[in-house]
């Protein structure tokens, strides 16, 4: 195995000056194999290089943000165009404009839009929006989808939830997806209380039951609630109009982030004009403070978007994705089978949002499995958290995944029959992000 020292080191450097060692809980060294956390030199379209100069096939990039592979030239030349033009003035610069009109033609359903920076600036302001709009103080959140933002009012529900009072998590109810009577109840027990649902239409690993969306959106319609499409992952993932555009369903506001940017920071807000004004300066009612951030138009992050939206509806990204995928996925259940773990290591999700889930000897989801599978595909050059994939990724890279796997699949199988996996792990387990105790 390459040597990883200068990562240790650099993971012990992290630790003493950034909470968590990293800024995002999800790139927590927490969440790799002791001693296989790699801290990234630099990347170059669907390869990463750390500071050992180890080279790895990577996916999940940037929590799949990076979807075209990093250092795109399209995105990074419209980038860079940006920078020699200053980034940031003290009226509208003209490239919000063109990005207003860039996105509201790659997603018609909507007819306005604001920019921010995060996927949390975004559906914060969507739940405000709602509030203002119907006088209700309720949010409905879906409750099998793991994250919405890091405002108070979502992770108010989660097990780390320290610092957070119980009067706002009280304002937070959940609903089942794809459960349309289950929710009605809620509706029922919360009577006018409700502002809005959101959730993500497709359910990671679940496509929408027949008719659910479109049943969903009566449902908030009958009972006055605003419909909230988060599409921080569906979004160009799924269609470049994302979900909405896809299964042909239209929210009253939607969120947008990850893939819109290929890495640079750039999220969005879109939606009704009627909701979308309140936060304007016309009409005579009370104002909401929507989004007011500094560097929400930034320039290059804008242009970035701008290049973004047109590589995908131009090169076709969104069918070369599942294409990737599609191959992927025939590939690992092809060696897990062979290697009699196709029970255990399961691939999931629609084709351009792969995971894999990890089952010990009794069929149940296990962390210590996943350090083992883990550690393998790492060692073996691989940086796959999940099997989310770019379009950078070649043929080649696919199949060298694959050859990985198989060699992982044959440690699973030996692990398996000894009914525990401690000598294959290396050290402890790998952790879930949501834990209450560090």
């Amino acid at each position: 195995m390459d040597s990883r020292a200068r990562s240790q080191s650099a993971n012990e450097r992290l630790h003493a000056l950034i909470p968590g060692g990293a800024h995002t809980y999800a790139k927590g060294d927490d969440q790799y194999p002791e001693g296989l956390a790699p801290v990234i030199s630099h990347g170059l379209g669907a390869h990463v290089w750390d500071v050992d100069g180890n080279r790895y096939v990577e996916y999940g990039s940037g929590l799949r943000a990076v979807s075209l592979g990093h250092a795109h030239p399209r995105v990074t030349e419209a980038a860079r165009r940006e920078l020699d033009r200053g980034a940031n003035f003290v009226r509208p610069g003209i490239v919000e404009l063109e990005a207003a009109e860039r996105f509201l033609a790659t997603v018609p359903t909507a007819d306005m839009v604001k920019f921010a920076k995060n996927g949390s600036d975004v559906t914060t302001a969507a739940v405000r929006l709602a509030r203002a709009a119907t006088g209700r103080p309720l949010v409905a959140i879906c409750g099998d989808q793991p994250f919405f933002s890091t405002d108070d009012w979502f992770i108010g529900t989660t097990a780390m939830d320290a610092g957070i009072p119980d009067s706002t998590t009280d304002l937070t109810v959940t609903f089942p997806y794809g459960d349309l009577a289950a929710t009605e109840e809620m509706l029922r027990v919360h009577d006018g209380q409700v502002a809005c649902l959101m959730l993500e239409a497709a359910s990671g690993q679940l496509e929408p039951p027949p008719g659910y969306l479109k049943g969903l959106r009566a449902l908030a319609d009958r009972h006055g609630c605003v419909l909230i499409f988060d599409e921080m992952i569906t979004g160009l993932r799924w269609s470049e109009a994302g979900a909405q555009g896809l299964y042909g369903v239209a929210p009253d506001l939607s969120t947008f982030g990850k893939a819109l940017g290929n890495g640079f920071a750039v999220s969005a807000l879109a939606g009704r004009r009627e909701l979308m004004e309140l936060g304007g300066l016309r009409g005579g009612r009370d104002r909401v403070f929507l989004l007011s951030t500094t560097h929400g138009a930034e320039t290059h992050s804008l242009a970035a978007a701008m290049a973004v939206l047109e590589t995908y509806t131009e090169e076709g990204i969104t069918a070369r994705l599942h294409e990737l995928g599609d191959r992927l996925a025939a590939g690992v259940r092809q060696v897990a089978e062979g290697m009699g773990v196709g029970e255990h290591v399961v691939v999931r999700g629609r084709a351009s949002n792969l995971v894999f889930a990890t089952l010990d000897e009794n069929l149940r989801p296990s962390q210590r499995y996943r350090t083992l599978f883990l550690r393998q595909l790492v060692g073996g050059g691989v940086l796959g958290p999940s099997f989310v994939v770019s379009s950078a990724l070649t043929d080649d890279d696919i199949d060298r995944t694959v050859e990985v796997v198989a060699q992982a699949c044959a440690v699973y199988r030996k692990a398996l029959d000894a009914q525990d996996p401690s000598a294959w792990m290396g050290g402890r387990p790998v952790k879930p992000v949501f834990r209450r105790r560090a």
